[in-house]
């Protein structure tokens, strides 16, 4: 345990170094180009913020394409200002090429996170225990005739996720939850929903 804290330690002081000194690069690239004052400090944050907000949707279950496309422009932002300001640079005689980027940067990055933000919804599959029998998986599967199943031998744990499935069907519809709804919502066999429903 004490090796795996050293470790994240290890991690967490990196993180923090890399973080820091990546900041202190876009401040400085930023004010060369004519960003002064409080602006120089925002286009670090507007670019880890991008950086960020890429990461997380590449490990959404959303479409990767955006996020890849804003997270290495965001990157490219970041390594470019850490490699402009290594001494390759005359900060004190910024090229007109370079002052454009900059002071373009807020509405490329004001674009990024919008379509990041607002782009398609990820999918949620929906919970197999709310959905209500519809008429083709009732076509499907016929219930078969009705048997008297033996109710002594339920599952104590299966009798209780039952009755909480009913009291939640109850104070949704107002309704008692029906025999054909019970067993879709709870998977079951049609004999077994029987024998649950007349147990509660």
């Amino acid at each position: 345990m004490r090796a795996y804290l050293g470790r994240v330690d290890a991690v967490l002081v990196q993180a923090v170094i890399a973080a820091a000194l990546s900041f202190a690069h876009l401040h400085d690239l930023a004010s060369a180009a004519g960003q002064d004052g409080w602006k120089a400090w925002a286009y670090p944050v507007s670019v880890d913020l991008l950086l960020v907000a890429s990461w997380q949707r590449l490990r959404s279950g959303s479409p990767k394409a955006v996020g890849w496309c804003w997270f290495l422009i965001a990157l490219a932002a970041s390594l470019g200002a850490n490699v402009a300001t290594a001494g390759l640079l005359d900060l004190t005689a910024v090229p007109a090429w370079l002052r454009i980027l900059v002071a373009g940067w807020p509405a490329v990055a004001f674009l990024g996170g919008t379509l990041l933000a607002h782009g398609a919804p990820v999918a949620i599959e929906p919970d197999p225990g709310s959905a209500e029998p519809d008429g083709d998986d009732q076509e499907q599967e016929p219930e078969p005739a009705p048997s008297a199943a033996p109710t002594s031998n339920l599952p104590a744990a299966l009798v209780d996720h039952a009755r909480k499935v009913a009291d939640e069907h109850r104070a949704r519809t107002g309704t008692s939850i029906d025999t054909s709804t019970l067993r879709a919502r709870l998977g079951v066999p049609a004999p077994l929903a029987e024998a649950i429903a007349a147990h509660l």
